[in-house]
């Protein structure tokens, strides 16, 4: 789901915002009736979208069995399990009600990049936190991700801070605005999971003894180079753009042909976002069996990227798998070359499926044509094809074995 495809919520609610020296004001807000239809209309798809069963994104033949074995990894999750009992025992009561939910809880598939003020997110989040609470959550992310996924998630939430100041909005936009859930309870031994939902940044994350599957991940944001305010010069996601164009431009005439499904970028061409769970989507662009030694270690570094957002020793498994079906993998394209261009690209494997989209302009819209892409606003996912999102294969296997 794309965000808003209007002018940014500012002008349709009536905000008075905090100041940007950071002392709070009374804020006053008021819906006009287009934006409450809005508002509606989203939760109204991703209800849809629950109604349907989770089967997983898959290929027009249909989900690839026997992927996700329940096996050892000898990489311990105790760290994570930690840091998520203290981050729960932090909470009030009034909070674990809404953060807490059954580890097979529709919850999981809540989530979206929507502005805030637009959609409705459970769980407490970082603006109504405690110091305590906040460091306690802040942990959580610490015991997850690696040095790398944790600079880019606080460069993405520093990202809405601009769009606040940009677009005077505190409702929509703001550096706190991230809500966590606890899915389950936390254990070395049972499946249990972790969320954190909010706008341009959404992680989920299973558990199960020493496994973890980190998927969906949806990061994002806008402006990807911010120049003015609070966080001038902070820079989002500009390595996994310019080392996958020199990728592409590494490739043969033959090979780009083959990754090319448009030399023109219209518009946004992102496929796999929220309430796209069970999105049916066949191999498309070149296949890694058709890329010399050289270009296929250029392919995996470029994987690593993404899948290096999780922590070091939990990517190195993961990594192994995507080695493990390399042939199979296939690299597609959209737009053009130049240092300048905008484009889409999509990495697809039987165990991993990568999306990077320059989109629209939404809460930059005053400062880029709203008509075209822009480099200035990214979307990104990463999903586990074929029935293990939100480690939904593994549960199953488990829940199998161990009937409860």
């Amino acid at each position: 789901m794309s965000s808003l495809p209007i002018r940014c919520l500012r002008q349709a609610v009536l905000v008075l915002a905090f100041p940007c020296a950071g002392v709070r004001a009374q804020t006053r807000i008021a819906y006009d009736t287009a934006t409450l239809s809005l508002k509606r209309d989203f939760a109204e798809r991703q209800l849809a979208a629950l109604a349907q069963p989770y089967t997983g994104v898959q290929l027009p033949s249909g989900r690839v069995p026997g992927l996700f074995p329940i096996r050892a990894t000898g990489v311990s999750t105790k760290p994570i399990v930690d840091a998520a009992t203290r981050f729960l025992s932090s909470l009030t009561l009034t909070q674990v009600l809404r953060t807490q939910f059954a580890v097979d809880d529709p919850e999981w598939r809540r989530w979206s990049n929507v502005d805030n003020g637009l959609y409705v997110r459970q769980g407490v989040s970082l603006r109504e936190m405690t110091p305590a609470q906040h460091r306690a959550a802040m942990g959580i992310m610490q015991a997850s991700l690696s040095a790398r996924g944790l600079a880019t998630s606080a460069a993405i939430m520093k990202t809405d801070q601009t769009l606040r100041e940009i677009n005077r909005d505190s409702l929509s936009y703001g550096e706190d605005l991230y809500f966590f859930t606890i899915m389950g309870t936390p254990s070395t031994t049972q499946p249990w999971g972790w969320q954190i939902d909010g706008h341009h940044l959404i992680i989920n994350f299973f558990v199960l003894g020493d496994q973890v599957v980190m998927t969906p991940v949806f990061m994002g944001g806008e402006p990807a180079i911010t120049t003015t305010g609070k966080y001038a010069g902070n820079r989002i996601l500009q390595e996994e753009q310019d080392r996958a164009l020199a990728f592409y431009r590494a490739l043969s005439p033959a090979q780009r042909d083959r990754a090319t499904l448009s030399r023109e970028k219209r518009s946004n061409d992102i496929q796999l976002q929220a309430d796209k769970d069970n999105a049916v989507l066949p191999y498309a662009g070149v296949a890694a069996a058709a890329l010399s030694t050289a270009q296929q270690a250029a392919l995996l570094d470029l994987v690593g990227l993404f899948v290096g957002n999780l922590r070091d020793d939990q990517a190195r498994v993961k990594m192994a798998d995507v080695r493990a079906h390399l042939a199979e993998t296939h690299f597609a394209w959209v737009g053009g070359t130049s240092d300048t261009s905008v484009f889409y690209y999509r990495i697809h494997s039987p165990v991993v499926l990568i999306e990077f989209d320059h989109q629209r302009p939404v809460g930059t819209r005053p400062l880029h044509d709203p008509s075209k892409p822009t480099r200035a606003h990214i979307h990104t996912m990463v999903r586990t094809p074929n029935g293990n999102d939100y480690g939904k294969d593994l549960l199953a296997q488990h829940l199998q074995r161990h009937k409860h």
